[in-house]
């Protein structure tokens, strides 16, 4: 039976290039980079050469790209140094961010006190930018924290517009990128924007490593104590071959975007377009149009008893595709990010989504359909 894989939007396949790289740099580069021998040199040039490629990718400096284990690492060690060093007492951010800005938002509040404030969620997924810029003029020391491309519904924040919202207010911004990175082109020269955050997995490269973009002269306490690694800012020796691996497979999905944007966007319109014809009651979670093109939510006009075993019977016949983040995969629970945008009668009904690579094809589509419709 071959495998269908739509399900890029909680992790990618490794470039072969990547695993070429990494495998060369395990048997070649295996020094510790704060040794000062030439084992430990080499290995630290590998490190050092991926922070200036990857900071050639997002147009900004070198120093500004510390490397951790992914995004949830990143985006704790951003809001929790927040406030403990910037003198945050206040987090702008909405109850569809993924858990791993919510649940430290909700442990600082409980724990530190600080203020939150959750903005209103629209039927459609978007923020009300007016309610933001409301709270903003209500100046008190602010970290703005919010999602770029949501992972469940692919619902787009203008980065751009509330960079300028903060800068105007004087708010520090804070955004989880997991999902754009890699896939839509940054500039951060000119972007207003704070911190940021990557996962290599999301991106075609390997799991367990990612980087926190920290704009220059903002002062972040350690996120690790132990050692002078990473500027002193995260102790703890460098994953190399996974650091080279990432940069690797950044610089390929940077010079592809052009390309797998148009792609990858027509094959969502081919899959909605049909989809709507196989099932004349579907609804899309977010509108189609506006919504990231490589993420497409569905609500199946199927009966809530269906619902549960949907997943399940893809799986039987080798297609994958999710309900949301794959960080609540078991959960018998609604995904948190529809429960805030959707009526109770819809919650009933099953949502999937779908998400592409530059790998999937429209037969693909039309198999996935046919599954569908067999249910």
């Amino acid at each position: 039976m071959s495998k269908i894989y739509l399900d890029n939007a909680a992790t990618t396949a490794i470039y072969p290039e990547v695993i070429a790289e990494m495998s060369k740099v395990l048997a070649e580069e295996f020094g510790n980079p704060s040794s000062t021998h030439s084992f430990g040199r080499g290995a630290k040039v590998v490190v050092e050469t991926a922070r200036k490629s990857i900071a050639q990718q997002l147009n900004c400096s070198a120093q500004e790209i510390i490397f951790t284990s992914g995004g949830t690492e990143a985006n704790n060690w951003i809001l929790q140094n927040a406030v403990k060093n910037l003198g945050i007492v206040r987090i702008i951010s909405t109850k569809i961010e993924h858990h791993a800005v919510l649940y430290p938002v909700f442990a600082l509040q409980k724990e530190a006190g600080i203020e939150v404030c959750f903005l209103s969620i629209q039927p459609d997924g978007t923020i009300d930018y007016s309610e933001l810029e409301t709270l903003l003029a209500d100046e008190k020391s602010t970290m703005v924290s919010l999602m770029h491309v949501n992972n469940e519904i692919g619902v787009v924040l203008d980065l751009n517009r509330v960079g300028v919202l903060c800068k105007k207010y004087k708010a520090y911004f804070h955004s989880d990128t997991v999902q754009s990175i890699g896939k839509i082109e940054f500039n951060l020269e000119e972007t207003p924007i704070d911190f940021l955050v990557a996962s290599a997995h999301k991106f075609h490269g390997p799991k367990g490593v990612g980087f926190a973009f920290i704009r220059k002269n903002t002062r972040l306490g350690a996120s690790i104590l132990g050692g002078e690694q990473e500027k002193g800012l995260r102790a703890g020796t460098e994953a190399v071959h996974q650091i080279a691996g990432m940069a690797k497979a950044l610089e390929i999905s940077c010079t592809s975007i052009a390309t797998n944007q148009q792609k990858l966007a027509d094959l969502k319109i081919y899959a909605w377009q049909n989809l709507q014809k196989a099932f004349p009651g579907i609804k899309s979670n977010g509108a189609v149009a506006s919504t990231f093109y490589s993420v497409l939510n569905v609500q199946l006009p199927l009966s809530e008893d269906q619902s549960i075993m949907i997943l399940f019977t893809l799986d039987l016949q080798g297609i994958a595709v999710s309900r949301g983040s794959a960080c609540q995969s078991g959960s018998a629970k609604p995904s948190h990010v529809l429960a805030e945008m959707l009526p109770e009668e819809d919650l009933k009904h099953p949502s999937i989504r779908i998400s592409f690579s530059h790998s999937n094809t429209k037969e693909e589509i039309d198999v996935l359909i046919a599954a569908l419709q067999s249910l």
